[in-house]
């Protein structure tokens, strides 16, 4: 299953969902990435556009007639992410290799062939990227304190066992044979990458780390807010207790479980509101805004146990 083919099809997929501007800007990077693939056939683009309306059309057509066929555009209409990750793994066709990136998020030089090489050199069912924060306004000192932005830096060939799909190479010949799928019940929530990388290296395929393919997101001043980064956190928490419980699929296994995440996230919840509340007393930034991450982050792990589910995408 690990054997790869002499000649890997390799298909970059964007998903987009109105933002014309930041697909706009995203795709004549990603063609450059494409054009420069250390592969034997031409690397191609796909975009997924899951506004109902395919709001993002006629960008990606005019940009398409420029660079030619390796920029493919689909019309993904059902809502939900999960929706629109299971129509690029379909529209891959046979291509060997599928690589996830955001629609607004900037490749680092290389950054596909970084991929690439790591994947030939370890025989991988997926091979994951960072991804580096930049703000598109200055964070208040309260959100800088919360270091609600900090992600993960690994050495390169790290294994790990999950992932998001914002920097992600698959390996296809593993998707098909497990035949996964993403969970479009986790579709409005968040979480159907978590579940869909957690349940692939369940099965048996490695994800390994590779700290050169750098992505730098560009995060908007709308996300920036004390509001939206503690309702991150709480559905982080929430989506973590609900992948956990999918993932023991039986009733017996399903309670244990269950009274397992209780405890974790009983503790987060309490230990983050006491240091939330020392740092009001104490005039600490720091441990009020990591105080309410932790606590929020724990109620969402008790609240997914308990059977909540937070719907942070429904659309309106």
């Amino acid at each position: 299953m690990t054997e790869n083919a002499t000649a890997d099809d390799v298909v970059i997929a964007v998903l987009t969902y109105r933002r014309p501007q930041d697909i706009a800007l995203a795709l004549p990077r990603l063609v450059e990435q494409a054009a420069k693939a250390e592969t034997a056939r031409p690397a191609s683009v796909l975009v997924i556009d899951n506004d109902p309306e395919a709001s993002a059309r006629q960008t990606v057509q005019r940009i398409a007639d420029l660079s030619g066929p390796e920029v493919r555009y689909v019309h993904e209409p059902r809502p939900g992410i999960a929706a629109a990750r299971n129509r690029a793994l379909r529209e891959a066709g046979d291509a060997r290799l599928l690589v996830f990136i955001d629609d607004d998020e900037v490749p680092s030089e290389n950054w596909l062939n970084h991929l690439l090489r790591l994947y030939r050199s370890t025989g991988a069912a997926a091979v994951v990227g960072p991804v580096i924060s930049e703000f598109a306004a200055d964070p208040s000192p309260w959100v800088s304190a919360g270091d609600f932005f900090r992600r993960r830096r690994l050495p390169t060939g790290t294994e790990v066992d999950v992932a998001a799909t914002n920097n992600l190479l698959l390996d296809m010949q593993w998707i098909r044979n497990l035949e996964l799928e993403f969970d479009e019940r986790f579709g409005i929530t968040g979480g159907s990458d978590t579940l869909f990388t957690r349940s692939l290296v369940s099965q048996g395929g490695r994800m390994v780390w590779c700290d050169e393919a750098m992505v730098v997101d560009m995060v908007p001043p709308g996300r920036l807010t004390r509001d939206w980064v503690l309702r991150r956190a709480l559905r982080t928490g929430n989506c973590t207790s609900r992948v956990h419980l999918e993932l023991a699929r039986d009733g017996i296994h399903t309670l244990a479980v269950r009274a397992r995440l209780l405890g974790p996230g009983s503790v987060r919840l309490a230990g983050g509101t006491v240091r939330y509340l020392t740092g009001k007393l104490t005039r600490s930034l720091p441990h009020e805004a990591k105080g309410l991450r932790t606590a929020a982050r724990g109620l969402g792990m008790v609240s997914g146990a308990l059977g909540y589910v937070y719907a942070e995408y429904r659309r309106k």
